[in-house]
């Protein structure tokens, strides 16, 4: 398994407001983009993957409306 430096950005909602909740996490997988279909939650989740030049893998979520990113690196 990899370890991962995961960040998780869940973007706020409210007009005028550029804050966004950011947490950080250590995770071991194989796969990081079945880890973001298990914390996404959402049945009809638009996901985006982009692989960065530095090896790190970015998820762009649209969870009902919901914007959020998730970026793995690895460590």
């Amino acid at each position: 398994m990899k370890t991962y430096e995961m960040v998780w950005e869940i973007f706020n909602e409210c007009a005028n407001n550029q804050m966004r909740d950011v947490f950080f996490k250590e995770i071991e997988t194989e796969d990081v983009e079945q880890e973001v279909i298990r914390l996404c939650k959402a049945e009809n989740a638009e996901i985006t993957r982009e692989d960065m030049a530095d090896g790190s893998i970015i998820f762009h979520v649209n969870a009902s409306g919901l914007l959020q990113r998730y970026t793995f690196t690895e460590v």
